[in-house]
């Protein structure tokens, strides 16, 4: 919030006009960019839902439930070893490619890169139309939207400085990831509901934190005149953006959904 006072006070060099102009349309090519993603990664997964069950019993193998066979997309994708490729390889990307593509690519390149990887967490999340209800996959985004509308325009408007939580915060996530690695193999529920409402709490928290980072960077670089860096970091806040989005809606369907 202090650099947001400092720039303002350039007036010489950018007016605050200029600045708050900006920042606007910063902002909406972060949600824009997140939307396009969320899209991809809906298209993505309903697509490959569909093609990997069928109603036809004929040279079907496995029966998915009563009137519904995997085609043999479906039991290559859900009954082999590719499946934890494709449940891990998004993940992967974030932690070995995603920095050296924003360090190394054109604005260019962190799009397509950021939208590949929408598509690949399309792919990986799929499997949620052969386990619930589409009434329920539906009802669950749409609290998830308005949720996270709400801890976004918090995190956009708030005067308190959230920058204090990162770090707590990051060390929540790796924390859910390593226990969620070890119930692949408990298969506990118990503990998959704990993961959940804790997930929920954590990356509802990282919603309004990743918001107010995003718009104290721009203003921290809008008077550098560096478009190309604020192209990439509107792109580097929508995938922050879309991975706490996701997220929460995948731990709320653990809750609200009704499975199939």
């Amino acid at each position: 919030m202090a650099q947001f006072d400092t720039i303002r006070s350039r007036g010489a060099a950018v007016s605050q006009a200029e600045i708050d102009q900006g920042l606007r349309a910063h902002m909406n090519k972060v949600y824009a960019t997140m939307s396009g993603g969320m899209a991809i990664t809906a298209g993505a997964a309903w697509a490959i839902a569909n093609l990997s069950v069928t109603s036809d019993p004929t040279g079907a193998t496995v029966a998915l439930r009563e009137g519904q066979y995997l085609t043999g997309l479906g039991e290559l994708m859900y009954g082999t070893p590719l499946m934890y490729v494709i449940m891990f390889a998004p993940l992967a990307f974030i932690l070995f490619g995603w920095g050296a593509l924003m360090r190394r690519g054109s604005a260019a390149t962190v799009s397509f890169g950021f939208f590949a990887f929408a598509a690949a967490m399309g792919l990986s999340m799929s499997s949620i139309f052969l386990v619930y209800t589409s009434v329920s996959i539906v009802q669950t985004f749409l609290v998830t939207s308005i949720a996270f509308a709400g801890l976004s325009l918090y995190g956009y408007t708030t005067k308190r400085d959230l920058s204090g939580m990162g770090t707590f915060l990051m060390m929540g996530v790796i924390g859910l990831i390593v226990a969620m690695v070890i119930n692949l193999f408990l298969q506990s529920g118990i503990m998959m509901m704990a993961i959940s409402a804790i997930g929920i709490l954590i990356f509802a928290a990282l919603t309004a934190y990743y918001t107010q980072s995003i718009k104290s960077e721009y203003v921290a670089h809008a008077a550098h005149g560096d478009q190309e860096w604020l192209d990439k970091a509107a792109i580097d806040g929508a995938l922050s953006l879309y991975i706490a989005f996701l997220n929460m809606f995948q731990f709320l369907l653990m809750f609200m959904g009704q499975q199939e």
